[in-house]
């Protein structure tokens, strides 16, 4: 009997490093601490089984200031580089509101940055009614979808801060989700379309909105562009598409007449450049090693059309009233090309090709 309980023993413990061949460790959702399990190794005293051991280690020390915490989210809880811009800028709008001031838009935030504050002051008594305020405020600003965006981040980012027993409140508990009403609007007419071809503006911005319309590519596809990913004899050119994969867009003649003059005989680099040299730190691949200036941004590029098309958004506004309208976004150009074509007759699969979207109702949004 006593070989028979030593070999269901060595049997246990067989099983038992199968499944716990390295450390375990799991991070309790409720206070931030790490929780270490040692693995079986080894029969105990008397041929018993010794049962694996916890050890309890205290969470780690928290950041000074609201920015740091920042930081530490967007380093430690698995944020893809690819989303850690748009989440540091939400983050970065919320510091503002944290610190019980309204975060500034337009060419104000170009720059600025929020004032230093503690990140004990999430827990403030008064800080819930404050950030209500200021957020129902920005969301007369702002589009539904973009204010929602932001709450969703900052939700996770203070998840993420109440799990590492940094703070114990949610002060956004009581800030609700704006209904996005749907826009059916989005495409612009061919008399807007027209109106737009014929606005005082630079060969660049020309040569951009002319390539999305005509190609039906998305901005942040055609921005990264560079000279020597076009076939300007066939009138197409190389984009890096969602997922990475490597796609054609097609332009027709209006672009085909305006990228010579926008090239002015580069062979490599950015397609669309700044107006000015690029900063120090930015990155080769975007800056142009003839002029030395670096690559158009999305940002910069929205910001110019919204601009430029206030007026044409507007029609009945007098231009005294410029800064109070807003314009159109990069956007509409690539929906209203795809809208036009199907009013003329393109059949779904060709659309499909055009868009590059997987399913019709992709080609519906």
């Amino acid at each position: 009997m006593r070989q028979v309980r030593q070999v269901r023993q060595v049997r246990q413990v067989r099983q038992v490093r199968q499944v716990r061949q390295v450390r375990q460790v799991r991070q309790d959702r409720k206070g931030g601490a790490t929780m270490v399990i040692e693995p079986v190794t080894e029969l105990g005293s008397g041929g018993a089984l010794r049962l694996p051991r916890a050890r309890v280690l205290s969470p780690s020390a928290p950041p000074a200031t609201y920015t740091a915490a920042v930081e530490r989210y967007l380093t430690g809880a698995g944020i893809a580089k690819s989303s850690a811009r748009i989440y540091r800028i939400s983050l970065t709008t919320w510091g503002w509101m944290v610190a019980g001031q309204p975060a500034p838009t337009g060419r104000a935030r170009r720059g600025a940055k929020p004032p230093a504050v503690p990140i004990s002051v999430i827990d403030g008594l008064g800080l819930p009614e404050v950030l209500a305020e200021l957020a129902a405020g920005r969301a007369d600003e702002m589009g539904a979808d973009t204010v929602n965006r932001e709450l969703s981040i900052a939700r996770r980012a203070i998840g993420w801060w109440q799990r590492q027993g940094w703070i114990t409140c949610d002060p956004t508990i009581g800030i609700e989700r704006r209904p996005a009403p749907p826009d059916r609007t989005k495409a612009l007419a061919e008399s807007q379309i027209a109106a737009l071809w014929h606005l005082d503006v630079a060969l660049r911005e020309k040569t951009l909105w002319k390539m999305l319309y005509e190609s039906a590519a998305r901005a942040d596809e055609v921005l990264c562009l560079n000279v020597e990913d076009l076939y300007p004899q066939d009138k197409r050119g190389k984009i890096t598409a969602k997922g990475g994969a490597t796609e054609w867009i097609h332009w027709q003649s209006g672009t085909a007449q305006l990228l010579p003059r926008l090239i002015a005989g580069r062979i490599h680099g950015p397609l669309f450049l700044t107006g000015r040299k690029a900063p120090a730190g930015t990155a080769t691949l975007d800056v142009c090693e003839e002029t030395s200036r670096a690559r158009l941004s999305y940002r910069r590029a929205e910001e110019i059309f919204e601009e430029s098309t206030r007026l044409l958004a507007n029609p009945l506004a007098q231009p005294e009233d410029i800064k109070d309208l807003e314009g159109w976004t990069l956007h509409r150009l690539r929906h209203s090309a795809l809208t036009h074509d199907a009013e003329n007759g393109t059949s779904t699969p060709m659309l499909l090709a055009r868009s590059r979207h997987a399913s019709v109702r992709s080609l519906e949004r």
